[in-house]
């Protein structure tokens, strides 16, 4: 009987270079598909670019926090961006520059410029849907606001001054020259006229854009109590205008009421330590979260709510820790 061992064994050698060949095609074409896989999942990611007013105070940085862990958990290509002076005009060249690139969804807070609306029109006749957030506009071709109700905002400071005061008392009414801003004054004086208080003084000759605004704020406050000094609280239309209206108040040694509007850090510092009795606050973080799953959701097709409200808070002594926890933690 014969073996032919030598015809066995380049046999088997013919098996197993066949098997090594196919399992060496099969994982290229596995890598293949992998690297073709992640790269569509890479390309699909919608890319949304978020134009805000500026970076260069906390509100707004609370804003990008929301917007980032928004993109963060919802898979968008996001990119966050402001004019470093915070002015209509450096706003206009920057919207030129998004708009060659031709984002997939643009969420704006458009500065006071009819030029600025002009300018987003042109997104829309590119098909790029336009949301607006914080600051909203009566343009029809907008496909929703994610903000305050600002009205409602005014509304509430307004019952929250009153329940600390006395029908006829008087008061002080510091905004500055802003359709958000006015719309909140609008609010406090409706609610305030009807729980009997008096509006002694209303004054929105500040510039949002003034970088001196400090001053100016102790400059009119000064002013206001020497020509009304029976004043019994001042409503302002933000934070920033009342954080120095307690300041002016402290060094003159006078208590009273003071409401703002946003709820930063420093406001609701004042509000723990007992210097100011309560503010109301905007939710900016929620604005900003809210903003991308509304664009994620227009990238999709869904239709979506036209105004998006972020809601309110009212901050008092009992909740002020909690809200200064959070801030602490976006704000990392």
């Amino acid at each position: 009987m014969e073996y032919s061992f030598g015809s066995k064994h380049e046999g088997g050698n013919g098996v197993l270079n066949r098997n090594k060949l196919f399992l060496l095609t099969l994982t290229i074409i596995s890598a293949i598909l992998i690297v073709f896989i992640y790269k569509q999942f890479v390309e699909e990611k919608p890319k949304v670019t978020f134009v805000l007013r500026t970076l260069d105070n906390q509100y707004w940085r609370i804003i990008q926090a929301g917007v980032e862990r928004g993109c963060k958990d919802f898979g968008i290509d996001g990119k966050v961006i402001a004019p470093k002076n915070g002015t209509a005009t450096e706003q206009l060249k920057m919207l030129d520059n998004v708009l060659k690139e031709h984002p997939d969804v643009l969420v704006v807070s458009p500065a006071i410029s009819p030029d600025i609306i002009l300018k987003l029109d042109e997104f829309v006749k590119k098909n790029i849907p336009v949301l607006l957030i914080d600051t909203d506009e009566p343009w029809e071709n907008k496909t929703a606001y994610i903000g305050t109700n600002n009205v409602e905002l005014g509304r509430k400071a307004g019952i929250f001054m009153a329940s600390m005061l006395q029908p006829r008392d008087k008061v002080a009414l510091i905004g500055r020259e802003s359709s958000v801003e006015g719309e909140r004054i609008k609010g406090a004086k409706a609610s305030l006229e009807a729980a009997g208080i008096k509006i002694e003084a209303e004054t929105s000759k500040i510039s949002v854009e003034d970088k001196d605004q400090d001053q100016k704020v102790i400059k009119i406050l000064k002013t206001l109590f020497q020509q009304h000094p029976d004043l019994k609280g001042v409503v302002t239309s933000t934070d920033y205008l009342a954080i120095p209206v307690v300041n002016v108040l402290k060094e003159q040694g006078l208590t009273m009421p003071v409401t703002g509007a946003d709820g930063i850090s420093k406001m609701v510092e004042l509000v723990e330590k007992g210097d100011v009795t309560g503010t109301i606050a905007q939710n900016p973080y929620d604005m900003g979260y809210l903003s991308v799953q509304a664009a994620l959701q227009v990238t999709k097709g869904e239709k979506i709510k036209r105004n998006i409200d972020s809601g309110i808070d009212i901050i008092t002594e009992d909740n002020a820790k909690q809200k200064l926890d959070f801030l602490n933690t976006v704000l990392k």
